[in-house]
């Protein structure tokens, strides 16, 4: 098989062309490419005038988690999902946990695997849903949205792990195609963005998009010491999830681990997470969940406080929802139970 044969043209809805150049639409950097060349997430590249995927159907990594992991704690819990991804992200963040492949630009001429064949396993394995992720998802719509429609035939959902840098015309297009997103909110400051992960800061519009798309949304934090730790950019952004997305929206925190470039700062505190969870409950969160430590996680309702489900690591250690309300006082408990 040669890199060649298995590029793929992309729909000419994700991309114009504009003089001597042709634009990418699939995310917010809007690369202006010339013949030959190749957008920022090292996947993307003009070619004839068309826009090609590099990596169409080139999987990188693939792997049957629970949906807790991804993180959704309000997705189907208890279910699975078979996770995918390629290699190629339209950031550079210095903390990368998938950076081998994230962070790479060579394509490797690996085997083909056409949506119909991706689908057919995950229907092999009985998977409830088919999550986008490891890298950034964006940078592979294309065939993210092949393997979607595919899946929808057999009810199978489909879930972005997203870093919100995606272009109004692909949130647009994820309407009735992808059914819930995790969407990374690291700073709630642009100029973080724009210097140190060499990205537009566009997550803010990014999330109440997706919410007006219909997709199911949940937000994750990595919090970095000496970085977005201080309280007042914690405020920031439990502020903008309470007031712009709803007070329903679940809010993960989650703990850094010095890895890739960024080797010289410590694990974040548990001390931190505790008190960036009173934070998100301060600001009128119902659901606020710390990652990464090992801790146990409860859905509780926001109603009467009882303990709906509660969680050990990925896995469920009791569910007393019914029929996606409170067993106790009936209230209804946002999210997709089935």
């Amino acid at each position: 098989m040669t890199l060649e044969r298995h590029s793929h043209i992309v729909p000419e809805i994700f991309y114009e062309k504009k003089g001597d150049r042709i634009v990418c639409k699939l995310c917010r950097h809007y690369c202006q490419l010339k013949e030959g060349q190749i957008g920022v997430c090292g996947v993307n590249k003009n070619e004839n005038g068309s826009l090609v995927n590099l990596v169409y159907g080139k999987i990188a990594a693939i792997h049957i988690d629970p949906i807790e992991k991804k993180p959704l704690y309000h997705f189907l819990p208890g279910s699975r999902a078979l996770s995918i991804g390629t290699v190629g992200c339209n950031m550079q963040c210095s903390f990368c946990q998938n950076w081998r492949i994230s962070q790479t630009r060579k394509v490797e001429r690996q085997d083909y695997v056409s949506p119909e064949e991706l689908v057919k396993l995950a229907r092999k394995y009985q998977v409830e849903s088919i999550a986008y992720t490891y890298n950034e998802p964006t940078v592979f719509y294309p065939y993210a949205r092949d393997v979607a429609l595919e899946a929808k035939k057999y009810g199978i959902r489909n879930i972005f792990v997203t870093n919100g840098v995606e272009s109004p015309e692909v949130i647009e297009d994820m309407n009735g195609v992808i059914d819930a997103a995790n969407v990374d909110f690291k700073a709630f400051d642009e100029k973080y963005y724009k210097r140190e992960l060499k990205a537009p800061f566009s997550v803010p519009d990014t999330l109440k998009r997706m919410r007006e798309a219909g997709l199911w949304i949940e937000v994750t934090t990595l919090i970095i010491p000496g970085i977005n730790d201080a309280p007042e950019h914690l405020r920031k952004i439990a502020d903008f999830i309470a007031n712009e997305l709803g007070r329903d929206t679940p809010w993960h925190l989650s703990a850094f681990h010095p890895d890739y470039k960024m080797t010289d700062r410590p694990a974040t505190p548990v001390t931190t997470l505790q008190e960036a969870y009173q934070i998100g409950k301060t600001a009128g969160l119902h659901y606020v969940y710390l990652g990464n430590i090992g801790v146990k996680n409860v859905t509780y309702c926001p109603h009467c406080g009882a303990s709906l489900i509660e969680r050990a690591g990925y896995v469920i250690l009791d569910d007393r929802l019914k029929n996606g309300t409170c067993y106790r006082c009936g209230t209804k408990i946002a999210g997709v139970w089935n």
